[in-house]
């Protein structure tokens, strides 16, 4: 009788994959460190040739200088940050909301050109933000939404990667958790939010951290032309771009921008790894 091989972990390999690891987590961290490295340094240093990765001089004037000037704007800097906190906010919810509630009929449910449906959600998924700028002015235009927060909104709402992915993570669900609550007499909203949505958490927490990146960097300046409904991100880069002299303002810009999604992402990202191995499994 053949015996059975067993794979035993070795201490050289517990240490060569922590050092692969390592590596691997150090260059994705790099980009970070730089900012915020650039975001301390003096002028002089920024445009050091060749160029300094690390700062020898650190120094606030940046950040004092970025504040200073955000105090000084036409438009009160306190509106900006509402403006985007609102939108990112509000718009998250209701892309999770409206993804997870078309995704769970398809997942779930036997109709009439269900796989049509779900194919053209996928065909979606190849078109990128530049190819469909012009057809979504149109939209918006003829429904008189320019220069309004639904411009900002409805966009990232119809977002098909929150579909796609809530659709995948609920076919991981188990049929017969559905049929049984629909023996016990659960109307179909019920079943959604009670039984699939508390099944499917890290689908959507995932999709929390896609839908809050992209609202909170959004500038929205195709559709938004009042300066009181601008965002944040245009603000910080109208002030960071205002000369060469301003290249210390835009590096603390983009250093403050990077916080909130961090954040975001560090609460959540337990779940990130579990949603992208079920994403891609079908029943």
């Amino acid at each position: 009788m053949m015996k059975t091989r067993r794979l035993n972990r070795t201490l050289f390999g517990d240490a060569m994959t922590f050092v692969v690891l390592g590596v691997l987590g150090a260059f994705m961290i790099l980009p970070f460190v730089y900012a915020i490295l650039q975001s301390f340094k003096p002028l002089e240093e920024i445009f050091l040739f060749p160029p300094r990765f690390f700062v020898r001089r650190p120094t606030l004037d940046n950040y004092y200088q970025l504040f200073r000037l955000t105090n000084s704007l036409w438009v009160p800097f306190s509106r900006y940050v509402m403006n985007s906190v609102f939108v990112t906010l509000f718009g998250t919810t209701l892309h999770v909301i409206f993804a997870s509630m078309a995704a769970f009929p398809l997942a779930k449910f036997r109709f009439p050109g269900r796989t049509l449906i779900f194919y053209l959600v996928t065909l979606a998924l190849l078109f990128t933000p530049e190819v469909t700028a012009i057809p979504q002015y149109i939209i918006m235009a003829r429904l008189g939404m320019i220069n309004t927060y639904w411009a900002l909104l409805l966009p990232p709402i119809a977002m098909p990667l929150g579909l796609f992915l809530m659709r995948q993570f609920m076919l991981t669900v188990p049929d017969s958790l559905v049929d049984a609550a629909v023996i016990d007499g659960a109307a179909k909203f019920r079943i959604y939010w009670r039984i699939i949505m508390p099944a499917v958490k890290p689908a959507w927490l995932t999709l929390v951290i896609f839908s809050f990146q992209g609202l909170w960097n959004r500038e929205g300046l195709a559709f938004i032309y009042d300066e009181s409904l601008k965002m944040l991100p245009s603000a910080l880069r109208q002030i960071g771009t205002a000369g060469i002299g301003r290249a210390g303002v835009g590096a603390a810009a983009a250093v403050i921008l990077l916080v909130p999604p961090l954040i975001t992402f560090l609460i959540v990202q337990s779940n990130v790894m579990e949603t992208m191995t079920h994403s891609g499994i079908k029943s």
